[in-house]
């Protein structure tokens, strides 16, 4: 394999390590949102008033708990979803990465 070759291999795997560090911090992010909304599920279930406030852009919105519950359950749903979607482009990647190293080790012995 020529040099310009491997360079372009190397090239491609920055790029995907880079694809990676980026998944990595997404995945974090919903982490960190999934625990904020677990810790608001027990604020919501402890006993008290049958309304609270939501904010809504700018604004406070006054909504029933049932609703404020319904609403963080949705959103951790989707937030689950959206991390085995990037768990799933993690796992591809990291896959294509074994493959560059590969294709890169097989050069190095030739």
């Amino acid at each position: 394999m020529a040099t310009a070759d491997v360079q372009q291999l190397i090239m491609q795997a920055q790029s995907y390590q880079q694809h990676l560090q980026a998944i990595a911090g997404q995945k974090e992010s919903l982490n960190v949102q999934l625990i904020e909304g677990g810790k608001a599920l027990e604020e919501l279930a402890k006993p008290g008033e049958g309304d609270v406030y939501k904010i809504t852009g700018p604004v406070l919105v006054k909504v029933s708990k049932a609703d404020a519950k319904k609403d963080i359950e949705e959103k951790k749903e989707i937030i689950m979803l959206r991390l085995k979607t990037l768990e799933k482009s993690e796992a591809d990647l990291k896959a294509k990465m074994d493959e560059l190293r590969a294709k890169l080790s097989k050069e190095g012995m030739s």
